[in-house]
């Protein structure tokens, strides 16, 4: 499979650096043509001269050679590159992925090639552990960038723990899987809401809730990834669309029923995501309502069950529920999937540590008719691989 692959090996500054050279030498002798972009930290831990010798290609490191004016080209090299894999993939590195920065050349040619990515992330363990890193991985991930886990071990801090770059084998076995990833839902579409909505008491004012769309978002990246075409019907969010992702914009629960509803005709698959408002007020006000001496009661009418809706209309689709419960939530779950004819629904309580709202991890329970199937606290990147997962099995019996 990695016979006369142009693979790109990007080196960042950390320790593991010292792994890149069995990681090429591996590639190579599959008879992948290897181009390794180092950064200027990454020198200080691994020569250029090795790296050369290992990949049988001059090293680049800057945008041009400073004694004849010789351009490396980041378009070029996007361009030639069947696989881009950064190794060891350092927190600095991947937060100026996450943020698009480019002033490196390795960064700049991240940010043109059109081929698939991987990164294989190297750093101590708290530094693994920081929302920060936690949520550049995950933006990562929603774009399409394939994380290689670090492992857990004896770290070069003298700690232990979670940080340690995946073995080069490890890595090499994952290229494979980024070149020859199925495209298991090629041909089917796919529509997944996210997101809150509001809905105005006033011109200024609003009820909503706390989602942030993390979780929806997540998975409307993976199924794009696996080949389906993605409609994402989208709440209140400050997140990017993923890639390969066509995103409908909404605000209101009457406005993300109506979209949905659209949507819902022509589609295979459909993921009710979205923290949808129960209720909205029965009537708004035009203008600012002004503060008073008394109180003030707002009358709130029901809001269209959307999941509801389209269970209605389901014939032969899958179709996937949420429930976000704090009490008896395994039978509030169940007597979700009989009332709203859903395939599954993902059940996830805000008693569990580590799945509340805006975090970047979730801990979910898979409830169908046949039982249930619980799962660890994990990253909502590897949630949404679960969850696509299970609508694989389903489609293949329908």
């Amino acid at each position: 499979m990695l016979k006369g692959k142009h693979i790109i090996i990007g080196i960042t500054g950390g320790i593991a650096a010292y792994k890149a050279a069995v990681l090429v030498r591996l590639l190579v002798r599959e008879g992948a043509e290897v181009q390794v972009l180092m950064t200027r930290a990454a020198k200080e831990f691994i020569t250029p001269l090795t790296m050369a010798t290992l990949s049988k290609r001059p090293i680049l490191v800057e945008n041009f050679n400073p004694e004849n004016g010789a351009w490396n080209s980041h378009i070029d090299l996007g361009c030639w590159a069947d696989a881009m894999v950064i190794a060891p993939a350092t927190a600095n590195t991947l937060a100026k992925m996450a943020c698009g920065i480019g002033d490196s050349l390795l960064l700049t040619t991240y940010l043109s090639a059109r081929c698939p990515i991987a990164v294989a992330p190297a750093m101590d363990l708290d530094m693994m552990a920081h929302q920060a890193t936690q949520q550049n991985l995950d933006t990562l991930k929603q774009r399409g960038v394939m994380i290689i886990e670090a492992e857990s071990g004896e770290l070069a801090s003298g700690l232990s723990g979670k940080g340690r770059m995946a073995e080069p084998e490890v890595i090499v076995e994952s290229i494979r899987q980024l070149l020859g990833r199925k495209q298991t839902l090629a041909g089917r579409r796919a529509m997944v809401t996210a997101g809150a909505t509001m809905e105005a008491i006033d011109p200024v004012r609003y009820i909503t809730n706390h989602s942030t769309g993390k979780m929806g978002y997540a998975i409307a990246a993976e199924l794009a990834a696996r080949g389906a075409e993605v409609r994402l019907v989208s709440g209140r969010t400050q997140l990017p669309c993923p890639k390969g992702v066509e995103r409908v914009d909404v605000v209101s629960a009457e406005d993300m029923f109506r979209a949905c509803c659209a949507e819902w005709d022509g589609a295979d698959i459909g993921v009710m995501c979205a923290a949808v408002a129960d209720y909205t007020p029965e009537q708004v006000s035009p203008t600012k309502i002004k503060k008073s001496d008394d109180d003030m009661c707002i009358r709130l009418r029901r809001t269209p069950d959307i999941a509801a809706e389209l269970g209605r209309r389901k014939e032969g689709r899958v179709l996937v529920g949420f429930a976000l419960e704090t009490d008896n939530e395994q039978v509030n779950a169940q007597q979700k999937l009989e009332r709203k004819n859903l395939d599954f629904v993902v059940l996830n309580s805000l008693r569990d540590k580590g799945a509340c709202f805006g975090g970047d991890t979730n801990k979910v329970c898979l409830i169908d008719r046949q039982g249930e199937q619980s799962f660890p606290l994990e990253s909502k990147a590897r949630v949404a691989e679960r969850i696509v997962d299970k609508i694989e099995e389903i489609l293949k019996t329908k």
